[in-house]
């Protein structure tokens, strides 16, 4: 993904592509969002899912009308890149990671030191 930032917005549209389980046009995702309370028109989110697409979050398929949209990576593939980029903006990543680990709970500290001696996780 070229640029790993969204809005509140892009977010909640990344939400509901991410939630589907196939690929989603503007009107499935109107709908979604409806049902969660948020009403926005059919051009807005096309708008969005625009946007989303030059960023490399979604690709398109314009072989269908209408367009359909899915997602190049999976959420937790977006957020692990968000981990890595606040990593990496750290000066001290010893000091982040000392208070990141302190902070987790008991049963995510238990999947890390899984992860961290080659084990599968259990999600």
């Amino acid at each position: 993904m070229t640029n790993r930032t969204l809005g509140e917005l892009e977010r909640a549209v990344m939400d509901a592509v991410w939630d589907a389980a196939a690929p989603v046009s503007a009107y499935d995702v109107q709908e979604q969002l409806e049902a969660a309370g948020r009403s926005l028109a059919a051009t807005t989110l096309l708008t969005v899912l625009s946007r989303l697409e030059k960023k490399g979050f979604v690709a398109p398929d314009r072989g269908v009308r209408p367009y359909r949209y899915a997602a190049v990576a999976s959420r937790a593939d977006h957020v692990a890149e968000l981990m890595h980029d606040v990593l990496g903006a750290a000066g001290d990543r010893t000091a982040v990671l000392e208070r990141f680990v302190g902070s987790v709970s008991d049963e995510d500290a238990a999947v890390l030191r899984q992860l961290l001696r080659g084990g599968a996780s259990a999600s």
